[in-house]
Formats: structure tokens, C-alpha cells, sequence
């Protein structure tokens, strides 16, 4: 459970990457929120549930 006030998005939530950093280690790339998720420098995401989620970072126009 989140200990935040507000409470951080879910993981399922569309704006869960908004949960607050708990663990960050930027040499390897990766950072730990608070709603369980584990997201990746190139943008890409593991989920709790072990879903991941394809890195979606901006296309330039």
C-alpha cells in the first residue's frame, strides 16, 4: 500500500508512471515506484502483475 497523501497511481492506473520513486539505480537503468511497477530508462515497464509494457517514448514530428 502506498504510504503517499495523495495516495500514488495504481498500477493499472493510465497515469501510473505519476507514483513516486522508491528505489532508483540509473547505472543499470531502471527505478522502482511505489505502486510496484518497474520502469526502465528507454521508457519500457514491468508491471506487478509481470505484464510489461513496450517502450513508448515520443516520436519526433
Amino acid at each position: 500500500m502506498c504510504p503517499h497523501t495523495p495516495p500514488c497511481p495504481d498500477a493499472q492506473s493510465p497515469d501510473r508512471e505519476a507514483a513516486h520513486t522508491i528505489v532508483s539505480h540509473p547505472e543499470q537503468g531502471w527505478s522502482l515506484l511505489c505502486n510496484g511497477i518497474v520502469i526502465f530508462e528507454d521508457t519500457g515497464e514491468l508491471l506487478p502483475d509481470g505484464a510489461s509494457i513496450a517502450p513508448h517514448r515520443p516520436v519526433a514530428a
